[in-house]
């Protein structure tokens, strides 16, 4: 095919043409559609869920159990700004960073799981 054929072709197609599809065949609005899609699927629930540690890790006290988030279980024997201290077993305490840990379970919690 020549350039002037092409041209020609091009040239006959009307002006106001809709793209075959309507609306949903436009591929910004289904990018759009994904894109809320995996807000409220996959990066709200994550916000959600980061807040909540995050709430629950600046409320820590002492003499809560708590999981690392490297597995180490133990229980919160001081609390300090950017730290906290673990007794992990008899006369053996750590001192980790509030980031790292990974759950907190309140002192009524630990003591009813040991009793049963």
């Amino acid at each position: 095919m020549t350039l002037t054929a092409l041209s020609s072709i091009l040239a006959q197609a009307p002006a106001g043409a809709a793209a075959p599809g309507g609306l949903l065949g436009n591929p910004m609005v289904f990018m759009v559609l994904m894109f809320v899609m995996m807000y409220f699927l996959l990066i709200r629930p994550q916000r959600q869920k980061q807040k909540e540690l995050e709430k629950l890790i600046s409320s820590v006290k002492v003499g809560d159990h708590v999981i690392m988030n490297g597995g180490e279980h133990g229980m919160i024997t001081s609390v300090k700004d950017r730290t906290v201290m673990v007794k992990v077993a008899d006369n053996m305490k750590i001192e980790y960073e509030r980031s790292a840990i990974g759950s907190v379970s309140k002192k009524s919690d630990v003591v009813e799981a040991t009793a049963a």
